[in-house]
């Protein structure tokens, strides 16, 4: 772990503009001795650990801010497929240690049938996926960051982009949390662990300003990893994209000894509305925890006549459906019903814009076809950082432009076709009638059209194709006319913090 001094002195006035404008909190003092770094990302969630992992193994000096301290909660169904696997294996994360479940494919429920189909074996990805809570998930991802170089700074919220007179960002403006000390580059879980102090606003007569005012933190990259409310992005004007859908996610933890130990992701597929009303346009999931509990939790997007379902009267209308020895009760519950938004398939456009970089579900990246949202995180943040490392080889200029804009190009190389047909399916299919005419008893009494459609959603394919599945599948995708990355808007006066 780096430390930082435990006061850092100004730099030169030239190399430390002062603020031009007071941008989002006007009149207040904002200090000029935050840290500077090559790259900062906001956030530690699977996408911020997993770009900051990757950037500080390429050498890159990087900054990961993060609003909350570890652990924390994060709604989520906990199930990780091969996709996300593969990317734990590249970040060296040990996933034979103690906390991980392994699981040999998933069990899907329409009406009277229930399949098993075990995680396909392919050259590219393992044939298991894992469960692991997001309480601790995301703290073995941000300590992975740290143990490789990265600098985390928890419990700092970034507020707003620092731009320059040009509109480019240059940095972001964050407060802490602490009453006293704004903070330390840190490991998670140890709030309070002894260490140097990091980053105070300072006065003219270098006295310390209020713990809470906001600190300035450089660097020519920024990297926004801060999830579905994606403040840094709308802060530049990259607003959601209204033609594509939000789903809604709710989950609960259970004590279910009985399905605590399942090899095997259960899916439910013919859930409706409350009070019998139509099929929900989404599923529920009932995932092992292997530690005596289960994640259960439903998915749906808003239903096109319908509107959104009721997502907490829908659960409990659904467990009492399965079966008393399960344990599915409200005796039985483990903390309240939490909920969240899904941004589906790129919903917010263009993904680099002015020296930030979009990552997750801040860049809408979840997937139209299951929900599934980690394996992606983890894929975008080490292509960003990749992509920031390249560009930072390069001198402040347009060649180092150019390589930067090459990222929305390289994630539309790799989802955009996959997510192109999944938003269609998901606003022609999904949306109207679930599942259902999906999983009808044809594709369900039929292996191969089964194991098809699994790797479909799942978007587990070799490439060059090494089996029939394959081969239609990425002839499929190959028809499917590529989409071009979204443009960015022109500048909106106001927003960010402007320096000289």
């Amino acid at each position: 772990m780096r430390e930082l001094s435990p006061e850092p002195e100004p730099e030169p006035e030239q190399e430390r503009p002062e603020p031009a404008a007071a941008g989002g909190h006007a009149g207040e003092p904002v200090g000029r001795a935050g840290e500077d770094a090559q790259v900062i990302v906001v956030g530690a969630g699977p996408a911020g650990s997993s770009a900051a992992y990757h950037l500080a193994r390429a050498g890159v000096d990087v900054i990961l801010l993060e609003k909350a301290r570890f652990p924390r909660e994060k709604v989520c169904g906990d199930g990780l497929t091969p996709r996300a696997v593969h990317r734990l294996i590249r970040m060296g994360v040990d996933i034979s240690a103690p906390g991980w479940v392994r699981s040999r494919g998933m069990r899907w429920v329409a009406g009277e049938h229930r399949v098993h189909i075990d995680w396909p074996a392919l050259g590219r990805y393992p044939d298991f996926g894992l469960s692991r809570s997001r309480h601790d998930f995301d703290d073995i991802l941000a300590r992975h960051a740290v143990a490789a170089g990265a600098r985390l700074f928890s419990g700092w919220k970034a507020e707003a982009p620092l731009t320059d007179r040009a509109g480019r960002v240059i940095g972001v403006t964050a407060r802490s949390d602490s009453p006293d000390v704004p903070g330390s580059p840190d490991a998670p879980g140890s709030s309070d662990a002894p260490g140097p102090s990091g980053p105070r606003t300072q006065t003219g007569t270098g006295a310390k300003t209020p713990a809470r005012t906001p600190v300035e933190f450089r660097a020519p990259v920024v990297i926004a990893a801060d999830g579905a409310s994606a403040r840094l992005a709308l802060a530049l004007g990259l607003e959601r994209d209204p033609r594509r859908q939000i789903a809604t996610a709710a989950r609960r933890y259970y004590h279910s000894p009985e399905r605590s130990q399942e090899e095997y992701l259960e899916l439910w597929a013919d859930l409706r509305f409350p009070d019998h009303g139509p099929y929900l346009p989404g599923y529920g999931w009932i995932f092992p925890m292997g530690d005596g509990r289960v994640n259960v939790g439903l998915g749906a997007l808003p239903h096109r006549r319908h509107g959104k379902a009721d997502l907490r009267v829908t659960l409990d209308q659904w467990l009492a459906r399965t079966p008393e020895e399960w344990g599915l009760r409200e005796e039985n519950a483990q903390g309240p019903v939490r909920s969240a938004a899904l941004p589906l398939g790129f919903n917010r456009h263009p993904l680099y814009a002015r020296g930030l970089l979009l990552v997750g579900d801040s860049g809408g990246m979840v997937s139209p076809w299951n929900g599934e949202g980690i394996a992606q995180a983890l894929e975008a943040g080490e292509v960003a950082a990749e992509t920031a490392a390249l560009a930072l080889a390069h001198p402040e200029g347009p060649r180092r432009e150019q390589v930067l804009r090459g990222y929305p190009v390289e994630m539309h190389h790799r989802w955009g076709r996959h997510y192109r047909l999944g938003n269609a399916a998901a606003d022609v299919i999904f949306s109207r009638s679930g599942f259902q005419p999906v999983l009808n008893r044809y594709v369900m009494n039929s292996p191969f059209l089964l194991n098809t459609l699994a790797r479909l959603l799942t978007d587990l394919t070799d490439k060059p194709s090494r089996d029939v599945i394959d081969h239609v599948l990425n002839t499929a995708f190959r028809v499917v006319p590529a989409p071009k990355p979204g443009r960015a808007p022109g500048r909106r006066p106001g927003l960010g913090r402007a320096v000289r």
